[in-house]
């Protein structure tokens, strides 16, 4: 384990790094172009760099309202499907409920169904209940959707939580949610975190619900709003590209500021103590 990584490892991992990295590169310097040389050339560089495809890209559509929609959206999808899903996954890994693993079998199978053959049911529901465009509207498809996933992820970091400190809270006279809400979460929080931060990333870069429900620009999330980016006779590239770059910061910054926690959610339970 000592042994260190030879100049071929380092080679290796440039050529990974620069292959995960392509698409967002290629779509940074595609923004910097001139509408001219986007399709003219195949150069990586312009010698006439310009930032006028982000000056369009915001004037053209509501991009910032695009964005705050989404924020708004997965926002309270993270927090609602977090406060759900803790509950949930600490009732049936912690309490005794039979059948735990039938329930966490249900659960996991419910995350199986392709979303084209939900949207009908779900559109006629939403409708019913007058939540076209609006954030509500978005918010209970898409807790629908993410609900299992999360669940099944914290049952399976309460279930390493040791059964011994339960036990304590409950000589000392704490009541099941007070041992949720004190000793369980707290404990839990790499993965509380780490199954935040993929329902968060899933609500911003869902789209069939987005497109299908709110049909109002001014309702629109970003993926449906940069798939509108385009004229009756052109599709503006430089645009699009130039929106990708604005849309994709939020979620970068998100990823570095969590980092630490997603790495450590990711890995907790690797090492046997």
């Amino acid at each position: 384990m000592r042994k260190k990584a030879g100049f071929p490892f380092y080679i290796f991992l440039s050529i990974f790094i620069f292959i995960t990295m392509f698409p967002f590169l290629w779509v940074f310097l595609t923004s910097l172009k001139p509408p001219g040389e986007i399709f003219s050339s195949f150069n990586w560089f312009t010698s006439n760099p310009s930032f006028n495809s982000y000056v369009s890209a915001v004037e053209t559509r509501p991009l910032f309202r695009y964005m705050l929609n989404s924020i708004v959206v997965s926002g309270l999808t993270t927090i609602i499907s977090i406060f759900v899903a803790s509950l949930a996954a600490y009732s049936v890994t912690r309490l005794p409920i039979r059948f735990k693993g039938t329930i966490l079998g249900i659960v996991l199978a419910a995350a199986m169904f392709p979303q084209i053959a939900i949207i009908s049911p779900i559109f006629n529901l939403i409708q019913s209940l007058g939540l076209r465009n609006s954030y509500m509207g978005l918010v209970i498809p898409y807790i629908t959707i993410s609900l299992p996933l999360a669940i099944w992820i914290l049952a399976t970091f309460f279930q390493k939580i040791p059964y011994e400190l339960e036990e304590s809270a409950k000589l000392d006279g704490a009541t099941p949610f007070q041992t949720y809400r004190k000793i369980i979460f707290p404990l839990a929080a790499p993965g509380v975190f780490t199954t935040a931060i993929l329902v968060f990333i899933a609500a911003w870069n869902e789209y069939l619900f987005a497109l299908t429900i709110n049909s109002d620009d001014s309702w629109r999330t970003i993926p449906v709003g940069l798939s509108l980016y385009q004229s009756q006779f052109t599709i503006p590239w430089g645009d699009i590209t130039a929106a990708t770059v604005i849309v994709t910061i939020p979620i970068v910054v998100i990823v570095l500021i969590f980092q630490r926690r997603i790495v450590a959610g990711l890995t907790s339970g690797s090492v046997k103590e």
